[in-house]
C-alpha cells in the first residue's frame, strides 16, 4: 500500500493576478492565502482619523507621508495590505516598485482590528511576526471595541509591546518628532 502524499498549496503573488477584483482583500503570509471582505465603515473611520492626523503632521514636517491600504510585497510568499502605513520620503524613494507597491517595510504599520476572532488573531499574532521579521520599526494595533491603540516598537531586532493607550491618552512616536494625536479622536 502506497502512503498518501499530501502537499500543502503555497500561494504566491503571481497567483493573485487571476483573482477577481470583487472588493475582497487578498493577502499572502508565508504562502498561506487570507481573504477578507471590505472593512466595516467604523473600521475605515478609525483608520481615516489616524490618516488625517498623520497627513496633517506630515504636511508640516515634510518628513514623509501616510498611505491607505498600500500593497506591501515582502517576497513572492509574503504580500499584505495593511490598513495604513507611514513612510519617510527617503525610505519610500528606495522601496517602491514600478507598480507602486512597497517591496520592503515602511517605518510604521497600522492595523485596525476587525470584529472576527480569526481576523484579530491574524493582526495580533501572524502579522505582528511578519512585520517584526521584515523590519517594521513601529506597529500600531487599533482596537475599536476596546477603544485602545497598542504600540509595538523595534527593540533588540524585534517588535515588542511597549504600551497600550486609552481614550484619555495621546499617541506620540520617536519616529515622528512633534506628532501627537488624542486617542479619543480616533474613535469619535
Amino acid at each position: 500500500m502506497t502512503p498518501a502524499i499530501s502537499e500543502q498549496v503555497r500561494w504566491t503573488v503571481s497567483d493573485l493576478d487571476g483573482f477577481p477584483d470583487n472588493g475582497n482583500r487578498y493577502e499572502i503570509i508565508d504562502g498561506e492565502l487570507f481573504v477578507t471582505r471590505a472593512p466595516h465603515l467604523d473600521h475605515q473611520d478609525s483608520a481615516g482619523a489616524l490618516y488625517a492626523e498623520l497627513l496633517n503632521w506630515s504636511q508640516k514636517s515634510k518628513l514623509g507621508k501616510p498611505f491607505f491600504a498600500p500593497g506591501v510585497i515582502f517576497s513572492a510568499e509574503d504580500a499584505v495590505i495593511p490598513d495604513l502605513i507611514w513612510i519617510s520620503h527617503e525610505r519610500k524613494s528606495r522601496i517602491v516598485d514600478t507598480a507602486g507597491h512597497l517591496t520592503a517595510a515602511p517605518e510604521i504599520v497600522i492595523e485596525v482590528l476587525s470584529s472576527t476572532a480569526k481576523d484579530k488573531k491574524r493582526d495580533q499574532e501572524t502579522k505582528l511576526k511578519l512585520y517584526s521579521v521584515q523590519g517594521v520599526l513601529e506597529y500600531w494595533i487599533v482596537d475599536r471595541e476596546e477603544k485602545t491603540i497598542t504600540v509595538y516598537r523595534r527593540e533588540e531586532g524585534i517588535l515588542k509591546k511597549v504600551l497600550t493607550l486609552f481614550e484619555s491618552d495621546r499617541l506620540t512616536s520617536p519616529l515622528l518628532p512633534g506628532f501627537s494625536c488624542a486617542i479619543a479622536t480616533v474613535f469619535e
